[in-house]
């Protein structure tokens, strides 16, 4: 679908979310950082909304209580203490992490504020023990240069990460504590981004930004991005978690595709005369009807005492069927709200049907047994009589929405970049003072000794690392646009290995690893170092290094030293390679005979079948051309 963005009017606001390097948590002084160990401790909560000050209740925390969850907590010594189980009141805020997020709002040309206040932020999917998470606006009003565009950042707040899902079996979740706490900076800019592809560009900018401060983590997880999408006649879409940068344009792309699709079908709607007050709880239990079936999914769902509810969608005949986004169709969108408010598996409809094992003849009973003409639709869902009956409610709610348009919600992304259901958008009640963090006053002297260390600018950066590390263009750019940067200067001042060697491993050749299923976030910066100092010192050679990183994703805590006598890839002396090169070429005399200088590329490539990782490609084309000067005299 070719889309005009700019005539179409779409609007994107982004948030970043990144965690920030710092000695300990933002609340506690304990580790940040992922545990390894089994859980140490195990602890139960159930966690239900409260009322704010004025009365209301915020929709999306009723909506995770209607859920009716609990939630089972796994902590050890190591990563979480009493603050993190919300056996103790918080600690004052971490001043480190603080003065990161001042840094980074300088550069960002935001005004902090006079004092630094904490609020509490409702949260009770479980992802808290609270109940809610702290958040403290740091800075406003600032902007940044994307493309010779200004970009306004309307917030830069410090926040707490929140604690990561290990497992779900059926209502009971299982989050591990240890992230918990661990302190995140928010950047937020102004709804003024006006294209996919500009989306991305402004995300790249602003990560390249808390890269410079050189105080961020690196790998997966430790960075997610928030989208909030609207085009005219459409909805504010929230789309939360998305953590590769390079996925932000499609995603933008796909929910655009969305929003017109559901825009279209709004206006089928309306041509046939479809209006909310006729599409009603009206469940029928056809259960009879599905008695012998061959559907393995009902089958079960008799078996196990469940019953076959169905409800009448008036004139959406067909509608269900169509395609929103890349292998998202309408009947997905009712699905997802089934499966969330209902606890099912999934939905049926008949514009699907025959199908799944269900037969025609079914299906026709299915229509009489509710009056469908020509024109209507229909749905019907095998579970728990309470669980199949949910779940039409939230069919019934999602197809009234629909003759009005798209409606508002927050959405989670997909691998492919298309999104799903999560919950309704949060609303104004979710905000209130947390009275446990005394407030902190940003002083004129404390902004003082910020400013006078300010890192450079990526603009800055990248022309300093181009002309010291002999880099060209488009290498530089790569390594500033990576979360290695600031390793990058780090492993070219301590080695031996050249600038462009290092820029490639740790840009190209990361990537190659990514995309091959490596788990490259899993290594260390210790691991990288140490992997290039060998390099520099020749007990390996540079062509060992991918070699060496995917055996260090593979041994947890395992040294480079180990990796390189576990693969065999120790650095042969100038003596044995000299004696491989003599036996190659005597092996090769005809080819040398034959094609003289001409036979070097085919012989390089021999002698480094046998000798790659264990020296290095120019010594070894060095070796093998003097070995062809002094013994044959072909140059």
């Amino acid at each position: 679908m070719s889309i005009d963005y700019a005539k179409l009017g779409l609007k994107v606001g982004i948030e970043i979310h990144q965690q920030l390097k710092t000695a300990h948590k933002l609340f506690c002084t304990c580790k940040p950082k992922l545990s390894m160990k089994e859980p140490e401790i195990l602890f139960f909560r159930r966690l239900r909304p409260t009322q704010s000050e004025l009365g209301q209740v915020d929709p999306a925390a009723l909506f995770e209580f209607q859920r009716g969850r609990a939630i089972v907590y796994e902590a050890d010594h190591e990563t979480s203490c009493l603050v993190e189980m919300d056996e103790e009141p918080p600690h004052n805020l971490n001043e480190e992490a603080v003065d990161v997020c001042l840094e980074a709002a300088l550069m960002m040309n935001a005004k902090p504020v006079d004092e630094i206040h904490v609020m509490r932020k409702i949260v009770i999917d479980g992802s808290n023990t609270t109940g809610f998470q702290r958040t403290a606006v740091i800075a406003l009003g600032g902007k940044i240069d994307v493309d010779g565009k200004e970009v306004p950042i309307q917030t830069v707040s410090l926040e707490e990460d929140a604690a990561r899902k290990t497992g779900e079996e059926g209502i009971i979740i299982h989050y591990r504590i240890d992230r918990l706490g661990i302190p995140l900076i928010e950047v937020a800019t102004a709804p003024v981004i006006k294209s996919p592809a500009e989306a991305g560009k402004v995300a790249l900018a602003l990560g390249r930004i808390l890269r410079a401060t050189g105080k961020v983590k690196r790998g997966l997880g430790t960075i997610r991005q928030d989208l909030n999408i609207s085009i005219p006649s459409g909805a504010l879409i929230e789309i939360k978690g998305v953590q590769e940068l390079e996925a932000l344009p499609t995603v933008v792309e796909c929910e655009v595709q969305r929003q017109l699709n559901l825009l279209k079908i709004r206006d089928e709607l309306h041509g046939r005369g479809a209006k909310k007050t006729d599409i009603k709880e009206d469940f029928a239990d056809i259960t009879s009807i599905f008695r012998e079936t061959k559907c393995k999914v009902i089958k079960n769902a008799l078996d196990r005492g469940g019953k076959v509810l169905a409800v009448k969608l008036p004139k959406f005949a067909g509608l269900l069927a169509t395609e929103l986004e890349p292998g998202v169709r309408f009947g997905t969108e009712l699905s997802d709200r089934a499966v969330f408010w209902g606890r099912v598996g999934g939905i049926f409809h008949i514009d699907e049907m025959p199908g799944y094992g269900i037969t025609q003849e079914e299906t026709e009973k299915l229509k009489y047994a509710l009056k469908c003409n020509e024109q209507d639709a229909a749905v019907f869902v095998a579970d728990k009589l309470e669980n199949a009956s949910d779940a039409l409610k939230a069919v019934v709610e999602r197809a009234r929405e629909a003759v009005d348009g798209v409606p508002s919600e927050t959405r989670g992304p997909l691998p492919e970049g298309t999104t799903r259901y999560e919950r309704p958008r949060p609303g104004a009640a979710r905000m209130y003072p947390e009275t446990d963090v005394p407030p902190v006053p940003v002083t004129e002297e404390r902004l003082k000794r910020i400013k006078a260390i300010l890192p450079e600018l990526p603009e800055q950066k990248l022309e300093r690392i181009m002309k010291r590390y002999e880099l060209n263009r488009k290498l530089a750019e790569q390594v500033i646009n990576s979360e290695y940067s600031a390793l990058f200067e780090e492993i070219a001042q301590t080695t031996k290995v050249s600038g462009s060697v290092i820029a490639t491993v740790l840009t190209e050749i990361m990537k190659s690893l990514k995309r091959d299923g490596i788990a490259v976030d899993k290594l260390t910066d210790e691991q990288i170092k140490n992997t290039f100092k060998l390099v520099g010192t020749g007990a390996t050679a540079k062509e060992s290094v991918p070699d060496i990183l995917t055996w260090l994703t593979k041994h947890e805590g395992a040294s480079s030293k180990e990796a390189i006598e576990s693969l065999g890839l120790k650095a042969i002396s100038t003596t044995e390679l000299e004696a491989i090169i003599d036996k190659v070429l005597k092996e090769n005399a005809t080819l040398i005979h034959e094609q003289r200088t001409g036979a070097l590329g085919a012989l390089m490539g021999i002698v480094m079948k046998e000798v790659r990782g264990k020296a290095d490609a120019k010594l070894v084309n060095e070796t093998l051309k003097k070995k062809l000067k002094t013994d044959l005299g072909c140059f």
